[in-house]
């Protein structure tokens, strides 16, 4: 008997723990069991063709709402090449409304239903085994023949009993690494799956420690904690941020999801004190407006809230990355730009733009009449009208979200944006307008250049506010080269080629005072010669005072020059080290 556990992922740098830690668990079943993981962006066909060459007599596929549609398609086609492969399923997508579920899929054998890892020990025990019923296996749903039968729901597990599910990192190369030390969640978002399980079931901290020593001696690049709430527990927090910030290897990078507002004093001094890259944390926000946060269920203090996001930035050594949800009840268009507003004053290193998703199982599922929620049909359910929300103001959110993702989280326009944000009364209004721009000419949805996305944003502003033309290619090209040595110059970056000579003459002069040990702005290139420190770096001419127009908006004549080091890139903002200099001529 041989058996598969398929994992269809939503890019190729993702990882599917569910899988690693079932087969980990059924380890005893190990030469009847292996597991595979493709991703959505493979040809279904390819896949299909591959599992056919396996030649499994059971499939276990993992289910959510980003693979179901293709996990679907997959598994319906397999059973007409292969007839006698059980097909079962297990994952959030599947583990509600399981009957109805199984009536509409006539393919699917069985469903694994809600917590797997001890299920499909036993799932393996019948197949391999032959000796126990499936009517004794707890929370399971199966075909006998044309009926389906639901068994007794499974005790939750204790995540101790649960064995560390790596082993083989060179598989894992490149991939984000996850990983997770709790199980449920103690709040109520009604959008939320994790919140049908009351309470938090943490994995003993002896076994967290050697688990993390793991992925720190095997160099992982990133570890992502999927625990809902990580800091709701401030002991089991404060010791794994203690333990990572003790044994820093310098390269991995831990991801936390948390809620900002329980950060207490002692936690916050503590990730002061990570490597800059060491931790990021992703903040779940959702909305500002006290009536939609009460009306999701949710626990939050906006103040503490702000305060705690606000000190952490200040600390300049963690990435934050901030989530709004549109499309909740009492979030019309003119509350969401309250929302957006809010948080964009947070100063987030990612804003993150969602839409409401109407999951099975969820509060907000139950709940969907009463607030005139209607939603996509298919994966991922997401909504399309509100009692609040039509759906024209849904796809003016969309182009407000596509051009966030450009323009703000692709940190490529980190000077440029505060400057423009002086002439707006509103951030959310710039990016509306903006999309609207896009809209009108035809450019949403289309994959343009870094460049590209420059030019079009000085289009937009020659058309809406002329006289910020010059000072806006100023700072466009000083954020264009903050990132990047490009070697085509953009067409917008004022003329350098009467500097060429003095260029060089400074280049020079630095290399002289390298080989004579004198100091100098580039006194960590002592082994290179003129030509490589030209390479290296960047020299551009200015005409106006950058940071008078990020601070203050303020158009400013100032004639200076300032060199870009590559050599010493920023790890978290990833941009070049910056000094004003003297040049000659």
């Amino acid at each position: 008997m041989k058996a598969l556990l398929v994992a269809i992922n939503a890019k190729y740098i993702h990882s599917n723990l569910a899988i690693f830690s079932l087969y980990k668990y059924a380890e005893k079943y190990k030469d009847n069991l292996a597991f595979v993981e493709y991703t959505i962006n493979q040809y279904a066909d390819d896949i299909l063709m591959d599992l056919y060459k396996k030649q499994p007599d059971m499939v276990a596929f993992s289910c959510y709402i980003w693979n179901i549609e293709m996990v679907m398609q997959i598994s319906k086609e397999l059973k007409k090449i292969c007839p006698k492969v059980k097909i079962w399923m297990g994952g959030p997508e599947v583990s509600y409304e399981v009957k109805k579920f199984m009536e509409k899929n006539s393919y699917v054998d069985g469903v694994i239903v809600g917590e797997g890892e001890q299920t499909f020990l036993e799932l393996m025990s019948y197949y391999v085994d032959e000796k126990d019923k499936l009517e004794d296996i707890s929370g399971i749903a199966y075909r006998d023949q044309n009926e389906i039968t639901m068994t007794k729901p499974r005790f939750p597990m204790d995540l101790s009993e649960i064995p560390f599910p790596y082993e083989d990192m060179d598989y894992l190369e490149h991939k984000i690494v996850y990983y997770e030390t709790s199980r449920g969640c103690p709040f109520s978002c009604s959008y939320c799956l994790s919140s049908i399980e009351k309470g938090v079931r943490l994995r003993k901290l002896d076994l967290v420690f050697k688990e993390l020593q793991f992925f720190l001696d095997h160099k992982i690049s990133q570890v992502k904690f999927i625990d809902r709430t990580f800091n709701c527990n401030h002991n089991h927090a404060m010791a794994i941020w203690q333990y990572i910030l003790e044994h820093d290897n310098g390269i991995t990078n831990f991801h936390f999801e948390i809620s900002a507002d329980l950060l207490r004093g002692d936690e916050l001094e503590l990730l002061k004190k990570m490597r800059v890259g060491l931790v990021q944390l992703e903040i779940g926000v959702q909305s500002t407006n006290p009536k939609t946060i009460e009306a999701i269920h949710r626990t939050m203090d906006l103040e503490k809230l702000k305060n705690a996001v606000a000190l952490v930035k200040s600390f300049g050594n963690i990435h934050q990355h901030l989530d709004l949800i549109a499309g909740l009840p009492y979030e019309d268009y003119a509350s969401f730009q309250k929302s957006f507003d809010d948080v964009y004053a947070m100063k987030p290193d990612q804003l993150q733009l969602g839409f409401l998703k109407v999951l099975k199982g969820s509060r907000m599922h139950e709940e969907k009449e009463e607030h005139g929620v209607k939603y996509k049909s298919y994966a991922p359910y997401e909504v399309l009208v509100t009692k609040w929300l039509p759906f024209e103001d849904v796809l003016r959110l969309k182009r407000v979200e596509d051009m966030v993702e450009v323009y703000y989280n692709s940190g490529q326009f980190a000077h440029t944006l505060p400057f423009l944000m002086h002439f707006y009364d509103s951030p959310f209004t710039f990016y509306q307008e903006i999309g609207d721009y896009y809209e009108e000419h035809g450019q949403i949805g289309i994959r343009y250049t870094r460049i590209a996305r420059y030019d079009i944003l000085l289009e937009f502003v020659k058309k809406k506010m002329p006289d910020l033309v010059e000072p806006l290619k100023e700072i466009m090209t000083y954020d264009v080269y903050l990132r990047e040595n490009i070697k085509s110059r953009p067409d917008f970056a004022s003329d350098i080629e009467n500097y060429k000579n003095p260029y060089h003459k400074f280049y020079a002069d630095c290399e002289e005072k390298n080989k004579n040990g004198i100091e100098n702005v580039l006194s960590g290139y002592g082994q290179y010669q003129v030509r490589h420190m030209a390479r290296m770096t960047h020299i551009e001419h200015f005409n106006f005072d950058l940071k008078e127009l990020e601070n203050n908006g303020t158009m400013i004549s100032k004639d200076y020059h300032v060199l870009f080091d590559y050599q010493n890139m920023h790890p978290l903002r990833m941009e070049a080290a910056t000094y004003d200099i003297e040049i000659d001529g």
